[in-house]
């Protein structure tokens, strides 16, 4: 057969045609895979990261920086007219100071390598060495951010406990002096290799590092700061509701990342805590306003809110361990618990803690400590699942934080008593902080 030039290239494309054909689809399918699939950076120790996780965890730590802020709305609207903005100024300056101290040494001190169990090193001073590596499968810098939205509203929670009589100066010392004695060796304990973490003590969330520490330091202030003027004698009634309703909404939705971002990756394991944090708010909730209901023949918004939060605080420390059923259990009980607490517990006590941080963050992270023993069934298990001994090590590690928390506390407010002074004078207390403190109003009318 004779070929001409025509046919000579029409049988070259011809020929060439499949292979060009692969050549394309391989370039598409590279390009698919660059925009649809996770990328990975490598790392010289072959660890990677992983942009979904990443994403996930920015996410996160947004929604728990939200959380200070939205305390801070959620405190002011349940302090008096006259407090209101000392009492937002307390969370707004501790999530500034101890964002700061966090980043000079505090993520050193909680997450740096270990020593002896009790503390961390200084190897990550000033963010030394703390860069876009690899930490798991999420950048260093971006895990350390995470865990420092922890210790600040830590901190900020103690504030409800002695608002509305307590100087501003001795909040900012207090709460710089309480995160180094308290917050970052109890962190390491628990969650920066320290010993508590090695003997097996579980939480996934902040039921020891964050609500027991602030609960029982928040009872020891309320009682060494004193009570209020006319405590017990006069109404101190929250002077705005609607402010403390947005405070409530902004708290249970940074919640998610507290407590579904914990699990510091975008899997299953977020999605199990995402589902049981909310399951266990809804049943505080519920169980909260049908015990109001009953006992005192009306349901309020301010008793739904607290049973909202005794659920959330209930559920922190165990919501990647358990499934949503034992988190309906959980937030049930935490919130009968919190009722008592608040109830009947505080006024038969006589203490003064003002916005109930000991009777619901306290006693829920308590009892979500020890659930944690009974019902963890996802990557460890508890008493109902075959390990009694779980249980132990989750009573263990509350008495243990409620020993520390309570001690430096004490330790801390007595030296600043004696050097400083805890109280403003009777004259201010009465004016109000806003005025006294801060030279403002929060209204003008």
């Amino acid at each position: 057969m004779r070929l001409d030039s025509g046919s000579i290239g029409s049988f070259c494309i011809g020929a060439l045609r499949p292979r060009l054909f692969l050549m394309l689809f391989g370039m598409i399918a590279g390009l698919l895979s660059v925009m649809v699939f996770p990328a990975v950076s490598m790392a010289d120790g072959g660890a990677v990261i992983d942009k979904a996780d990443t994403a996930w965890l920015l996410i996160s730590t947004a929604l728990v920086m939200f959380m200070t802020p939205g305390l801070a709305v959620f405190y002011a609207g349940m302090a008096r007219r006259k407090n209101v903005l000392s009492t937002m100024m307390q969370s707004f300056f501790i999530f500034c100071l101890i964002t700061i101290e966090w980043v000079i040494f505090g993520y050193s001190l909680s997450f740096g390598p270990d020593i002896g169990g009790i503390i961390g090193g200084l190897d990550f001073i000033g963010l030394s060495g703390v860069g876009v590596e690899p930490k798991g499968t999420i950048p260093h810098l971006l895990f350390m951010s995470f865990q420092g939205m922890f210790a600040a509203i830590t901190v900020a929670l103690i504030t409800g406990a002695f608002a509305e009589r307590i100087k501003f100066s001795v909040v900012v010392i207090f709460s710089l002096l309480w995160a180094v004695i308290v917050y970052y060796p109890l962190a390491h304990w628990v969650w920066g290799g320290g010993w508590l973490q090695k003997i097996g003590v579980l939480d996934f969330a902040g039921g020891i590092v964050v609500h027991i520490s602030c609960g029982v330091s928040a009872l020891v202030a309320a009682i060494m700061v004193g009570r209020r003027r006319g405590y017990q004698k006069e109404l101190m009634a929250p002077h705005n509701l609607t402010l403390t309703a947005i405070g409530m909404g902004i708290l249970w939705f940074g919640w998610f990342g507290f407590n579904a971002g914990s699990a510091l990756v975008s899997d299953g394991g977020a999605v199990m805590a995402f589902v049981t944090t909310n399951t266990a708010a809804a049943a505080g909730t519920l169980t909260w306003t049908f015990i109001e209901w009953k006992h005192r023949g009306k349901p309020t918004m301010l008793g739904a809110m607290s049973g909202a939060v005794a659920g959330l605080g209930s559920i922190t420390p165990a919501a990647g361990f358990v499934t949503p059923l034992p988190a309906i259990a959980i937030g049930v009980a935490g919130s009968v618990l919190c009722y008592i607490a608040v109830t009947m517990l505080k006024p038969r006590l006589g203490y003064d803690d003002t916005l109930d941080v000991f009777g619901i963050h306290g006693v829920a992270g308590t009892w979500g400590t020890l659930a944690t023993g009974l019902f963890a069934s996802i990557g460890a298990t508890g008493l109902f699942y075959g390990n009694p001994a779980q249980l132990g090590k989750q009573a263990f590690g509350a008495v243990v934080t409620a020993i520390l928390a309570g001690l430096g506390t004490y330790l801390i407010l007595k030296v600043l008593d004696m050097t400083m002074g805890l109280r403003v004078t009777t004259e201010e207390e009465i004016q109000g902080l806003d005025l006294t403190q801060h030279e403002e109003s929060g209204y003008t009318m």
